[in-house]
């Protein structure tokens, strides 16, 4: 099994931001990548001095941005994995921030709606995003079980727990981690603590440029960081040994120890 995870720069163009998404989803393919990672709300990146609404871009996930990425994981026999601005029918501020999986077949098997928004650090993410109300289900493939979390929700060790309670062996994470004091130390230390805590691989493409940090990662079950993207436009590859998680697992157990007797008001 091979990921790749790519590290994208985002426009006000949607146009040239899928036909780069289209390109990165071929390189990945034709290095062998059996899923392709890209960020967080790719879909455009609207600095707030436009004055343009985030319901302004948006789009259902039946409209040309989330039909070409699926046209093209179809056409490459690859899963994608990404973030898009999701239309609400009646709203004219706000949309969803949603993240779709895309199987080999150019299906949308599922279609996330962040729940937990990031309103934090003079920012007020609720502002624009409708928070999602369903918690995300686990998904099934050939490699194995498949969990996604988005952005700010890693500093809520609860919705990864859920995650692995679930069953998940990997997490995709697309990111719009901001820069600043110390948050690429909290991005970094949080990925690996929730690679470490639920014994599972880490895939997280972060947006780069703008007001991004960049340094997407790829991480395994006992928190190696087996690749990172720096600080520019890049496609890190890794291949996974499916294997390295039992293994992990038997060495530190960390889940199947719970004693979740203890932890009744959680």
């Amino acid at each position: 099994m091979k990921v790749a995870v790519a590290q994208l720069r985002s426009s006000m163009d949607k146009t040239a931001n899928l036909q780069k998404a289209k390109d990165y989803i071929k390189k990945a393919a034709d290095q062998g990548a059996d899923f392709v990672l890209l960020p967080e709300m790719y879909m455009a990146f609207i600095p707030a001095s436009t004055g343009i609404g985030y319901a302004d871009i948006a789009e259902p996930l039946d409209g040309p941005f989330v039909s070409g990425l699926a046209e093209c994981a179809r056409e490459n026999q690859v899963y994608v994995i990404c973030g898009v601005h999701e239309s609400k029918p009646g709203e004219t501020t706000r949309c969803y921030n949603t993240t779709v999986f895309i199987n080999r077949s150019g299906e949308l098997v599922q279609a996330y709606h962040k729940t937990h928004l990031y309103d934090a650090f003079n920012y007020k993410e609720s502002d624009y995003i409708i928070p999602g109300v369903e918690a995300q289900e686990v998904i099934e493939t050939e490699f194995g079980t498949v969990g996604m979390m988005v952005c700010y929700e890693i500093r809520f060790p609860e919705i990864s727990r859920q995650l692995a309670l679930k069953g998940a062996d990997f997490f995709f994470i697309p990111a719009g981690w901001v820069a600043g004091a110390m948050k690429e130390d909290h991005w970094k230390t949080l990925l690996r603590a929730r690679a470490i805590e639920n014994t599972v691989y880490i895939f997280a493409a972060d947006q780069v440029d703008n007001i991004f940090s960049g340094q997407s990662m790829i991480i395994d079950p006992m928190g190696v960081v087996k690749a990172n993207a720096g600080e520019e436009e890049s496609l890190i590859i890794s291949e996974i040994d499916l294997n390295r998680i039992n293994r992990v697992r038997e060495k530190l157990p960390s889940v199947a120890d719970r004693r979740p007797e203890f932890y009744k008001t959680i």
